[in-house]
């Protein structure tokens, strides 16, 4: 059996903050510089344009939370794992950023790491460092609606571009 995930229709939300909160799709931070892999392969935080200080991954990819995981209820599984990638890590690694935690998947069984509770994901269509296409984004995977977000380290984040998914699974 062959599973098929189609996305269609990424529809672009601007929300006439873009220009001004400086967007680059080249993958640099508001500075202009491209923001480093976190030394020691832990999670950092970094100035990502349009979104502020936030959570990224070891080779700098933003990390993401759902709102409809909140207290740790892992709801992201089978296709939408495919988009939203469950960001893994270790006990050490938790140290690098205070608030990260770890939480095993009843999927998959591997540790992912969390951010005050809420599990943490990178995004498929994030094409690079400081990239931040997944915030705000809607979607909808196997009947369950998520809305996702940056997982930010200070004060609510600016406006940025919104993208509503559509997944459809084929099973042939």
């Amino acid at each position: 059996m062959k599973t098929t995930v189609l996305l269609l229709g990424a529809t672009v939300t601007a929300l006439g903050a873009l220009t001004a909160c400086g967007s680059s799709s080249t993958g640099t931070s508001s500075s202009g510089t491209i923001s480093p892999p976190a030394a020691g392969g832990a999670v950092s935080v970094h100035d990502v344009s349009g979104v502020g200080q936030t959570l990224v991954d070891p080779a700098g990819n933003t990390l993401y939370f759902a709102e409809q995981e909140t207290g740790g209820m892992i709801k992201c599984t089978g296709a939408c794992v495919s988009v939203w990638v469950p960001a893994t890590g270790t006990s050490s690694e938790t140290k690098a950023v205070s608030g990260l935690g770890l939480m095993k998947r009843s999927d998959t069984g591997q540790e992912q790491l969390t951010y005050q509770g809420k599990p943490l994901y990178t995004f498929k269509l994030d094409n690079g460092p400081s990239q931040s296409k997944g915030n705000n984004a809607k979607d909808s995977f196997g009947g369950m609606n998520f809305t996702w977000h940056a997982a930010t380290t200070g004060a609510a984040a600016a406006p940025f571009v919104g993208y509503v998914l559509r997944a459809v699974v084929r099973t042939e």
